[in-house]
């Protein structure tokens, strides 16, 4: 039983590679020297689909022939966070979750700071009782 459903339910046959995410999303076939194909895998769709949804695919991949290739996977890395982050706020992206984030860091550096006067304090008691 060699249908097309159950053959894309198991493992591609050694000469076919399933489409990358990208090309899948964009409806194009992923050639072998695919531009996307490094950095938007089948198995996650999402991250191309925000990513595509924020920056478009034609900047992206004017971004990836503007920089050099040790850079890519961490270029193709930040605009997935970034992405991610402007699905979520619009707004803001990164910067909301990173305010939150330093305002945590502060309120929780007030409460160490208590908790080691407390303890300075509660310290002394006890040498000095």
């Amino acid at each position: 039983m060699s249908s097309s459903s159950s053959s894309s339910r198991s493992t591609p046959s050694p000469n076919s590679t399933p489409p990358c995410a990208a090309c899948k999303y964009l409806r194009k076939k992923c050639l072998p020297r695919c531009t996307f194909a490094p950095y938007f895998s089948p198995d996650d769709p999402h991250k191309f689909i925000n990513v595509h949804k924020v920056f478009g695919a034609s900047n992206i991949t004017k971004l990836l022939n503007e920089i050099s290739p040790n850079q890519r996977e961490d270029a193709m890395n930040s605009l997935a966070f970034e992405a991610e982050a402007r699905v979520k706020d619009p707004v803001y992206g990164c910067v909301g979750a990173i305010s939150i984030l330093q305002k945590q860091v502060m309120q929780l550096q007030k409460e160490l700071d208590a908790t080691n006067a407390d303890i300075m304090k509660y310290s002394g008691v006890v040498r000095n009782g």
